[in-house]
């Protein structure tokens, strides 16, 4: 049963905050003042608290940071009037999970709660809700980087819940790859995933989002995505190109969990859940007033960042492998990558990305010949790029690392790499080191040693 703490200097707030809960078989415990909180918070221990921002003598702000620094995995909602809605904002920078204005609604109230619990478990390893995801389940994201392996982990921790997530990544890195594995590893997944890009007008992207009434723009209703994807997800690519209209409406659903078609005045309830995704940060865009701050802090409840293909040079040959064996099928025999293929496919720099990487495989298969893909086989612009590279001494360092490599000893390099690391990282404690690899002790030790 999850425990709540309720903080507010308004005793009448206060007891119908804690009738309220508990009638929903919350348990929960009250504080009068920030004070006693702090008190409360030194002996009990918290999933989540609720708490007014306008107290004396400690504020709801200060209390926020007193409590994240020792507690920084307990969720925090903070109550706030209308008149402090900034300083509510300020909060949610704070680490506050979310804020509610007072009078509240109570259905919005508990679903905030809900949410916020359920962002709690995701990030404190609740073992119901984060168990250890098997590797065959993350088929189809080659992470032998350390960066990809930190978003598969990310993707077994939060895709049990129904938070918001909002990932960064250039054009082409693996965005909606990522968003499609949130779904399919969450209780939503036999629900559907919808996506759509952002850009466009206000009018067509409100159509499409939300759906359109017979004769507001077109001669036939028109059901929005937010309906399509009823108890599943919905995926809104390049978020930052929103129009700024559009922004708050799709604030106030993430607020009441509601739409209203355009053209009409009925309101639907909707249960999706929401991933978004840019290429750029919104941050800077809020600065400049092109993106609503206070959707931009309800959408990165959690964030994630796709690392660029360049820099994580480790999973580019096991995704050509990848690529291969998805368009070819199980069974066939793979085309061989000649080392000094190997060699330019490693050293480029895809500023296309994952996207770029797998079109230029897509073109060797097509060019291949003898059952062996050659440089010749790949799109000129990338071989030479390469080539120059290599002719004004910019990568001639790099390449010596691979010199005289095939795919199967680069990957065994790259495994005993990952396997010292992994060691190093637990000095004296060679089980956990293995437990840490999914493997066990005397594999460890087998694979250490192997040539």
């Amino acid at each position: 049963m999850p425990r709540i703490l309720i903080v507010d200097d308004e005793p009448a707030i206060l007891n119908l905050l804690n009738k309220i809960l508990i009638g929903q078989g919350y348990g929960a415990a009250v504080a009068s003042n920030g004070e006693k909180a702090l008190q409360l918070l030194q002996t009990e221990k918290f999933d989540l608290m609720l708490s007014d921002i306008n107290m004396t003598p400690i504020n709801g702000i200060e209390l926020l940071r007193k409590a994240s620094a020792t507690w920084p995995d307990m969720g925090v909602i903070m109550l706030t009037a209308y008149g402090t809605v900034a300083t509510a904002v300020e909060a949610m920078k704070e680490g506050a999970f979310d804020y509610i204005l007072k009078p509240f609604k109570f259905d919005e109230l508990l679903l905030t709660i809900q949410r916020a619990l359920e962002y709690h478990n995701a990030v404190s390893g609740n073992k119901n809700q984060t168990q250890s995801v098997p590797p065959e389940r993350l088929a189809g994201i080659v992470a032998e980087s350390a960066g990809m392996r930190k978003v598969c982990e990310m993707i077994e921790r939060i895709a049990p819940a129904s938070t918001t997530v909002l990932i960064y990544g250039e054009k082409g890195a693996g965005k909606e790859q990522t968003a499609r594995a949130l779904h399919r590893y969450s209780p939503r997944k036999d629900a559907t995933f919808m996506a759509i890009n952002c850009a466009g007008s206000a009018q067509l992207l409100e159509t499409e989002i939300f759906g359109c009434v017979k004769g507001a723009f077109i001669a036939a209703a028109q059901t929005g995505l937010f309906e399509t994807a009823r108890g599943g997800t919905l995926f809104l690519d390049e978020i930052g190109t929103m129009p700024f209209e559009t922004q708050t409406k799709l604030l106030r659903v993430l607020q009441d969990r509601k739409i209203c078609k355009v053209g009409g005045s009925d309101y639907t309830e909707v249960d999706v859940r929401i991933i978004a995704a840019s290429s750029e940060k919104l941050e800077p865009l809020t600065a400049q007033g092109k993106f609503r701050e206070d959707l931009y802090h309800r959408l990165s409840v959690i964030s994630m960042d796709i690392p660029p293909l360049r820099n994580r040079t480790e999973d580019i040959l096991p995704l050509a492998g990848h690529m291969m064996r998805r368009a070819l099928g199980p069974d066939a025999e793979l085309p061989a990558i000649n080392q000094e293929t190997q060699n330019i496919l490693i050293h480029y720099n895809w500023p296309g990305n994952v996207r770029e990487l797998e079109k230029a495989i897509q073109q060797a298969l097509t060019c291949a010949q003898n059952g062996s893909i050659s440089k010749d086989a790949l799109p000129a612009e990338i071989v030479n790029r390469v080539e120059e590279g290599i002719k004004s001494g910019t990568i001639n360092s790099r390449c010596e690392q691979f010199k005289g490599k095939s795919l199967k000893a680069f990957l065994q390099g790259k495994q005993k790499e990952i396997l010292q690391r992994t060691i190093e990282s637990m000095p004296g404690d060679k089980g956990t080191a293995a437990s840490e690899l999914g493997a066990s002790l005397a594999s460890l030790y087998r694979k250490r040693t192997s040539d």
